[in-house]
């Protein structure tokens, strides 16, 4: 993912005051119906109303984002070039009844995850900027383990960056019928399923030609 820096946190890192937070935006299902169910979280504390930069669109959007202690840690996101497939890890806590309650109640496999790092101003406490995508892609793995006493209750998310939509294969065939959903007159496979059994006769002799080597042609 290209990250670009905006003219105000430029001119804030010059300074040297910015404090930087890190906010999570998951987007998991719903287990009855499969409906989208949105919900974020941000390493500072407290609920707050933060714009990030939409990965999606490149404008900005204002989402709300809930803090006490809910995210733990994003591990380390490194800027790659090509179509590289990051795998990210994001930790959540489960002493958090809304991120205990949200894991648990809907479905995160392949929920879409935008990571984004929003940079403050220590003296007035708001984001000289919005939030900046800094990750986006889909959770492979949520798996909830009950800790020993003592452990840290803490649900780990495994996500692979959108990147892995590039190295996929095109399920899609070459048919008759897949062509034609393209272009109901479109007749350009309709002789694929048999062309390869079509023999084509040369001279007097009907059937397959013997090759010089003594095997058969078709």
């Amino acid at each position: 993912m290209t990250r670009s820096l905006s003219a105000e946190n430029y001119a804030a890192l010059q300074e040297r005051r910015l404090v930087a937070r890190d906010f999570i935006w998951l987007i998991a299902k719903d287990r009855s119906d499969g409906s989208p169910v949105e919900d974020g979280a941000w390493s500072g504390v407290g609920t707050i109303a933060a714009a990030v930069i939409d990965p999606k669109t490149g404008g900005s959007q204002t989402r709300t984002f809930y803090g006490a202690g809910g995210l733990i840690s994003v591990s380390d996101i490194p800027l790659v070039q090509g179509i590289t497939v990051q795998t990210i890890t994001v930790r959540l806590s489960q002493l958090n009844a809304r991120v205990n309650d949200f894991v648990r109640t809907y479905e995160l496999k392949q929920a879409e995850i935008q990571i984004f790092r929003g940079l403050f101003d220590p003296d007035t406490r708001q984001l000289v900027a919005p939030a900046v995508p800094r990750f986006s892609g889909f959770v492979d793995s949520a798996p909830i383990l009950t800790p020993a006493e003592g452990g840290e209750a803490a649900v780990s998310i495994t996500c692979t960056s959108n990147t892995q939509e590039l190295t996929r294969s095109n399920s899609d065939t070459c048919s008759d019928a897949s062509q034609r959903l393209r272009s109901a007159t479109d007749n350009f496979f309709q002789d694929v399923a048999v062309v390869g059994d079509w023999q084509f006769f040369w001279g007097k002799t009907s059937g397959v030609a013997p090759t010089s080597n003594g095997t058969k042609a078709g």
